[in-house]
């Protein structure tokens, strides 16, 4: 850490605990990504008992639905792309289009180079160290934006989104797949017995209690399925629909740019 700068939060293990209320909270997203990058993927299957291995697929499913009759996207920009994983899907669903996956963790993106240089798709992924918040890309550049358990770490939604549709054509799509509370109430005492308490401990197992007891605050940031969508409607996504997964524990998020995009506030 630079000589003056402020200390994030850590848990007692020492893992980065970031805190949404703190100066440095960006920061310490960034330094918790880092520290889990390695056993990002594993953990995930493990925590969503292999869920996760459905919930991408499925969500582009969706997303071809939604886009019925359209042309496919040839230019496509992966948000918190993390190891790869949704942007080679990506890549095999569109293998005539131009993807770049960009994370602002480098530890994560040298994790997708990896992957990407043993899978035959990954060849025509490029790679791009960002941040949703300010985006190194031109007005329009792209036709398709994804993201994958990315706007629970965004202290800023409203200008994330507003940068997302800044970068879209008109016209362009926009994919968000983000944890949610289950649709029901009795599944979601369920839910959050284990996701509040069981998976915090299975972080604490491998030393990185800090990242998982943050998980469960993220959701709590969130704001309900409604008022997120309406939230990505406001920043010039005039058509905007929901789908759900796994009882709600997961939802779709699917939209389509205006014809200008909206002025942030």
């Amino acid at each position: 850490m630079a000589a003056g700068a402020v200390p994030g939060r850590t848990a007692p293990d020492g893992s980065p605990y970031p805190d949404r209320a703190g100066p440095t909270f960006e920061r310490d997203v960034r330094r918790m990504f880092g520290h889990i990058a390695e056993r990002y993927d594993w953990f995930d299957h493990v925590a969503s008992v292999g869920n996760d291995f459905l919930w991408r697929p499925r969500a582009l499913g969706q997303l071809d639905r939604f886009r019925r009759g359209a042309p496919p996207p040839a230019r496509i920009l992966d948000l918190g792309c993390g190891t790869g994983d949704l942007a080679r899907q990506l890549a095999r669903r569109y293998p005539a289009a131009s993807i770049v996956a960009a994370d602002f963790t480098a530890p994560m993106l040298k994790n997708a180079l990896a992957r990407n240089r043993r899978a035959p798709e990954g060849r025509r992924i490029g790679l791009a160290r960002a941040t949703a918040m300010r985006l190194p890309f031109a007005d329009g550049s792209f036709d398709l934006v994804t993201n994958a358990f990315v706007a629970r770490n965004l202290r800023d939604l409203p200008a994330a989104f507003h940068e997302v549709r800044r970068v879209l054509r008109p016209g362009g799509g926009f994919l968000t797949l983000e944890i949610t509370e289950p649709l029901s109430p009795a599944f979601a005492a369920l839910f959050h017995a284990y996701f509040d308490r069981v998976v915090p401990a299975l972080g604490a197992a491998v030393a990185s209690a800090g990242p998982y007891r943050y998980l469960p605050e993220s959701l709590r940031s969130l704001p309900p399925r409604a008022a997120l969508a309406a939230m990505i409607g406001a920043a010039g996504f005039p058509r905007v629909v929901t789908r759900t997964q796994s009882m709600g524990i997961v939802t779709t998020f699917l939209a389509e740019a205006g014809a200008t995009p909206a002025r942030s506030a």
